[in-house]
């Protein structure tokens, strides 16, 4: 499998010693990013908001293990310091480097540690799907399996790797993502495209709704296949991110299931990602998914909490494993088969489809279901 190392510039590589991985990926051009919106922001994440500024990148350092958040004054010069790591490493300007990190909050960083993977994987970088899978691997955390896409556009590619389990929550999860294109791309354009591909994607996956103080995508366009098309570039783009999203949502801690919601006729696009979001996130929801419980019932009830006006007693609400779709509500009446809509709940995705039949807007949001192996996972995530 290709999909950064799939793009005309790129090369990458990984090491995973236990909890503690660095990931390198080498790729100059235009450069953008999107990152959390949580109010504690790992110093990472401070330093990469400035640095972004400039529009251009030729390079990527990532840690896995420590997520260098909440660590003051020292967590700060340790990310400088961890971008001068990198820059040394492929001799390039460390203003030019992207630092992200993951893992548990509250520790600094093992800057000798992530020096020493540094120097031994550097002069490995290749472009080759065995480095891609490396590098994938060592952003993990508690994911169960690396994360890849890639999309060919006109005579361009557009690829990412991501890496998200838990603390998932709209704007954005515990996620790193990595993306890049061959395509010629200003840095204004790739950040309005960047920033709408991941309000579509990354913002509408919810795990357990807690959000992360180091999410960070970055998208770096190497130029080296020539001018795309903006709207299909973005549209490739957007491809690629909902791949990875959908990919973070299937590898949920202890998620058995992937809830896919979509919503239609709603008063407008962020009022039905909003409703979708909602009951993604409802714990009702995703509890009776690992039940394969079909109730309907908690569905509404989510949905009408989410802040959209709408006519309950209107709405159709349908169920669907991908293949076939079944009716549980038409026009605000019950018209529920519950051994069908059961059955429907068997495989490993299933589908609300609600219509509000309040506007033109839709949206769809994903998740999975909630599960006793998150609880495990979670109740000793330090210990």
């Amino acid at each position: 499998m290709k999909s950064i190392c799939g793009v005309e510039g790129v090369r990458a590589y990984g090491i995973k010693e236990g909890k503690f991985g660095l990931a390198l990926i080498r790729a100059s051009g235009t450069a953008a990013g999107v990152f959390t919106s949580n109010l504690v922001r790992a110093p990472p994440i401070v330093l990469m908001e400035k640095r972004i500024q400039s529009g251009y990148l030729d390079a990527v350092i990532v840690n896995s293990g420590c997520a260098n958040a909440y660590t003051g004054k020292q967590g700060g010069s340790d990310a400088v310091r961890m971008g001068e790591i990198g820059g040394r490493a492929f001799g390039v300007d460390p203003e030019n480097v992207g630092v992200a990190s993951t893992g548990v909050i509250g520790r600094y960083l093992d800057l000798p540690r992530i020096e020493d993977q540094c120097n031994r994987i550097a002069p490995l970088i290749e472009q080759s799907s065995r480095a891609e899978i490396l590098a994938a691997q060592a952003i993990m955390t508690t994911d169960l399996t690396e994360k890849h896409a890639l999309v060919q556009g006109n005579g361009f590619s557009v690829g990412g790797i991501t890496k998200g389990s838990g603390m998932i929550a709209p704007n954005m999860g515990t996620m790193l993502a990595f993306l890049y294109t061959d395509a010629d791309i200003p840095a204004s354009y790739l950040s309005s495209a960047l920033r709408q591909s991941a309000n579509r994607t990354f913002n509408r996956i919810v795990v357990d709704g807690d959000m992360s103080t180091n999410d960070i995508a970055l998208c770096t366009a190497t130029g080296l296949s020539g001018t795309a098309d903006h709207d299909e570039f973005a549209q490739a783009l957007e491809d690629c991110c909902r791949s990875l999203a959908i990919q973070i949502a299937m590898d949920g801690e202890g998620a058995t299931k992937l809830l896919e919601v979509t919503i239609t006729g709603a008063p407008s696009e962020e009022e039905a990602a909003s409703v979708a979001r909602t009951i993604v996130a409802s714990p009702l929801v995703k509890t009776a998914l690992y039940g394969e419980d079909p109730n309907w019932g908690r569905v509404i009830a989510a949905a009408g909490r989410a802040g959209v006006r709408f006519d309950p007693d209107a709405v159709d609400l349908r169920i669907s494993d991908g293949s076939v779709s079944h009716p549980l509500v038409s026009d605000g009446k019950i018209v529920v088969d519950l051994a069908t809509a059961k059955q429907a709940m068997h495989g490993k995705k299933v589908i609300f489809l609600l219509d509000l039949h309040a506007g033109p807007g839709s949206a769809t949001a994903w998740g999975c279901d909630l599960t006793e192996k998150y609880v495990e996972i979670n109740g000793r995530y330090t210990t």
